[in-house]
């Protein structure tokens, strides 16, 4: 549906394990179709997955995992580039035909994110490919800054750039008229949030063999990892409250302008380019979350895209061949919006039950 109903926004599948599919070549063909139904404006996330739901829901052997997943990256990435049937035989993906059906438009192929939470193998072999890194946050920007740190550090190692574009970071946000607003209008959506959402058994929070060695002699956690822990959230002793989570940084609150200076504060400080807004979490319901985004994008973003195109070129974002006006827009974008608070219409009857009534 965005894919169709869109013509300028980049559609972006962040959350797909591509190890947890066989065969691979299903999520070419997918992503592929996405891109090309939108006009050349897919992103495409490869993320590893977390630990509770490639191991434990999928059942997918911890210790081989990010094997696995540089295997189904390697069938993904032939089949987009490739004009012609192939072969592969790996260790964990065998096929002796791939022949996938559609082709992405953007070529060699759509700009790839690789998620991540904190793993020192991420985000190298993100910075290995030149890809964007993006570090999905539950703790906000202020608790992020060593992790972002070893990030750059990385790049550094490897012979990359700091071009803030290569890393994108996740952010809660919450934006009203004012701070006292977004206080009482976001606290039951935060509060839920941090109190039930990231109650974590810490026994599905790091398999055995899922969190490498570099990882841990590092020290660094998971946020699946962080979520679990008792300390982090409070989750068994109390729930955080919405003063603890804004001093803490973990959502963002206030008026446009004091969520923007916010926002450029924490992009600034991480040397952050793509910055996503988490704009509906918790219980959210669904009319504070259309608020949510229309404030957000309508006084918000305003201030704070243009932070470093002038300095820097975002070759991690889709630059489609067809322009924007040039396509065309579905006749579903012109029909008038279904009033919900309308009843329900009644379902037309069967023409032979009445006449035989």
């Amino acid at each position: 549906m965005l894919a169709r109903n869109t013509r300028r926004a980049a559609v972006v599948i962040l959350g797909t394990s591509i190890a947890c599919y066989d065969p691979p070549q299903r999520i070419a063909e997918d992503m592929a179709t996405v891109d090309v139904m939108s006009g050349g404006r897919l992103i495409a996330g490869f993320p590893v997955g977390t630990p509770f739901d490639t191991v434990f829901a999928m059942g997918q052997n911890p210790s081989s995992a990010r094997d696995k997943y540089k295997e189904a990256y390697e069938i993904i990435m032939k089949a987009w580039k490739e004009r012609k049937m192939f072969a592969y035989n790996g260790n964990y993906y065998k096929q002796p035909f791939v022949n996938p059906f559609i082709s992405p438009i953007q070529k060699p192929h759509p700009p790839i994110w690789v998620p991540g939470g904190g793993a020192i193998e991420t985000w190298q072999w993100a910075a290995e490919n030149d890809y964007c890194y993006t570090y999905t946050s539950y703790f906000g920007y202020k608790a992020a800054q060593a992790a972002v740190d070893g990030y750059w550090e990385t790049c550094a190692r490897v012979g990359r750039d700091r071009n803030p574009f290569r890393f994108g970071f996740l952010q809660f946000v919450g934006v009203a008229e004012n701070k006292k607003e977004a206080m009482e209008l976001y606290r039951d959506a935060g509060e839920y949030f941090y109190d039930a959402n990231l109650k974590v058994d810490p026994r599905w929070a790091a398999a055995p063999g899922y969190i490498t060695e570099a990882t841990l002699r590092a020290k660094m956690s998971s946020q699946t990892q962080r979520a679990a822990t008792k300390d982090e959230v409070r989750s068994f002793q109390g729930k955080l409250s919405m003063e603890e989570l804004v001093e803490k940084g973990y959502i963002l609150i206030g008026s446009p302008d004091e969520v923007a200076a916010q926002i450029r504060e924490g992009m600034k400080n991480l040397n952050c380019g793509q910055f996503m807004a988490l704009l509906q979490y918790g219980n959210m319901k669904r009319e504070t979350a259309n608020y949510n985004m229309e404030m957000f994008a309508r006084y918000v973003k305003p201030q704070i895209e243009d932070m470093w195109e002038d300095e820097w070129e975002n070759k991690w974002w889709p630059k489609p061949p067809m322009a924007p006006e040039r396509r065309e827009v579905p006749r579903a974008l012109h029909r008038e919006p279904f009033d919900m608070s309308s009843p329900r219409p009644t379902a037309p009857l069967d023409a032979n039950k009445e006449a035989a009534e």
